[in-house]
């Protein structure tokens, strides 16, 4: 028996639905099925008001247990690393929120990372318990992100990208590739790769689609135009790997290089500029990087 959970990022609380069982109260549940977490942590959690009932209401250590009962719970990572990076806010209205992510900063709560996490210091920033973001950039790319402001409008900007009417370019620093014809379109089917984090091409129908075109050469290295018509997890790092050419300071291809972070050599991958027809207005909106990429 495994719990069904989920992460609404709205309510910055993770929520978990009791399974079956035999526990005579919620704190014997949660510390049966969450083994990482000590019976007093939960307590200390409980005490704080950092596990809420269905209703948001803060729950007491004897809360009888009840299948199907619905629990949120804040996560917490004892002495969180703090990300010595800046986010800035590129725009804000009612219904959305553009911030230039540098890099190293995840977007959302994950792993070893929740309060630095550019959700997180936008919600606190803004005052608005309501972002969420509509697509996300992985923790060592920089640049734009989207985020809905408003829960109302939320459905009409989320559909954007499903049905491919935005418009994303990135760019990216890497080695030249003077034996291919630019601009060219690489598609490869990709799945889950070794290990967990990595993906990789393999044989079968494509599923993942970038424009690469060339917009500088210096040398040995050139600055890339990548504009992904699909959005699979580090599609332009393994598409730009699998043309011979893997972005600058990559930590995961061709090969996982395990490394502290190194703030003087990120990743040279920017989400450069964003560009779509609001589904509200029909105004043409576009949202450019503050952010560059040095030689």
């Amino acid at each position: 028996m495994a719990f069904a959970y989920f992460d609404p990022a709205q309510h910055q609380a993770s929520t978990v639905c009791l399974p079956p069982g035999a526990w005579l109260t919620v704190l014997d549940c949660l510390c049966d099925h969450f083994k990482a977490i000590g019976r007093e942590q939960w307590l200390d959690r409980i005490a704080r008001g950092r596990v809420l009932d269905a209703q948001g209401a803060p729950i007491s250590a004897d809360l009888p247990y009840r299948q199907g009962l619905r629990i949120h719970y804040f996560r917490e990572v004892p002495n969180e690393k703090p990300i010595l990076v800046q986010e800035t806010l590129v725009h804000v209205d009612e219904h959305l929120v553009v911030a230039d992510k540098p890099h190293f900063l995840p977007v959302t709560p994950t792993g070893e990372y929740v309060e630095q996490t550019l959700l997180r210091r936008l919600i606190r920033r803004l005052d608005n318990p309501n972002l969420v973001p509509l697509h996300r950039i992985d923790r060592h790319t920089a640049g734009l992100v989207l985020f809905s402001a408003n829960p109302q409008s939320r459905s009409a900007y989320q559909s954007l990208f499903p049905n491919r009417q935005i418009d994303k370019r990135y760019q990216a620093i890497a080695p030249a590739l003077p034996r291919l014809a630019f601009p060219l379109v690489h598609k490869s089917r990709m799945v889950s790769g070794e290990p967990f984090f990595r993906m990789q091409e393999v044989e079968g129908l494509s599923n993942s689609e970038t424009l690469a075109e060339v917009l500088e050469k210096n040398g040995e290295f050139w600055r890339y135009g990548l504009s992904p018509v699909t959005g699979k997890t580090h599609q332009l790092r393994v598409h730009m790997t699998a043309l011979g050419a893997s972005i600058c300071n990559d930590p995961f291809y061709p090969e996982v290089r395990h490394e502290e972070d190194d703030y003087s050599k990120p990743l040279k991958l920017l989400a450069h500029s964003l560009r779509f027809k609001d589904p509200l207005s029909g105004e043409a909106r576009y949202f450019e990087s503050e952010l560059t990429l040095d030689w």
